[in-house]
């Protein structure tokens, strides 16, 4: 998968993400949403590290800059490196 593939499932699980969040402040007892939420966050958070081992990191904080300290200086930031972009 090439990084423009990442970021758009991963802007795609954050948007679900924020949605059931916003969905389950309203009705904390919904057991489908919350279930919902629990895979959705696991598989954002799996999504984002796969994409931080292989490109660099998406944020200034978190493992990131633990784990690659290289990537965090030497690779060009998601937005840097956009099609028409640098």
């Amino acid at each position: 998968m090439n990084p423009h593939e990442y970021l758009s499932k991963i802007r795609k699980l954050l948007f679900f993400a924020v949605d059931l969040n916003l969905y389950l402040d309203n009705f904390p007892e919904n057991r489908k949403a919350t279930e919902d939420y629990k895979f959705v966050s696991s598989k954002l958070e799996k999504l984002i590290c796969e994409y931080e081992q292989q490109y660099g990191p998406l944020s200034n904080f978190g493992s990131a800059y633990i784990e690659n300290p290289e990537a965090w200086i030497n690779t060009p930031w998601p937005w840097e490196s956009r099609k028409g972009g640098k």
